[in-house]
């Protein structure tokens, strides 16, 4: 049975920081893109950062230079830092375990992420 689970979240003021952990069970993270979503009610989810198994790493325009994703086999978890906040990333952030040969993927609970002063 494959798992995601996200902590971390929070309240933080603009210009703060979180960094949020996603443990997943289950997969080999060899076989697996690790991502970061993030979604507003009312909004399509949007894709936050990306690695995948030999460490190649993509971030959504809104994101780059402020949050970085980062991951350990050994412990089988996904990190993202989350730097410089903005009252426009406040949303619910899920962790995504897509199989890299094919449309199988998984999704964690989420957690809330609320930037405001």
């Amino acid at each position: 049975q494959v798992n995601l689970v996200e902590s971390g979240g929070g309240s933080v003021q603009p210009g703060g920081s979180l960094r949020l952990s996603c443990v997943a069970s289950g997969i080999n993270f060899y076989n697996y893109i690790m991502k970061w979503y993030r979604q507003v009610p009312g909004k399509e989810r949007e894709m936050v950062a990306s690695i995948d198994a030999p460490g190649g790493i993509n971030y959504g325009n809104s994101v780059k230079g402020r949050f970085t994703i980062s991951k350990d086999h050994g412990k089988g978890t996904v990190a993202l830092q989350m730097n410089s906040l903005e009252p426009e990333d406040t949303a619910v952030y899920y962790c995504n375990a897509k199989w890299r040969f094919g449309p199988r993927e998984y999704w964690g609970q989420g957690t809330q992420v609320t930037v405001s002063s």
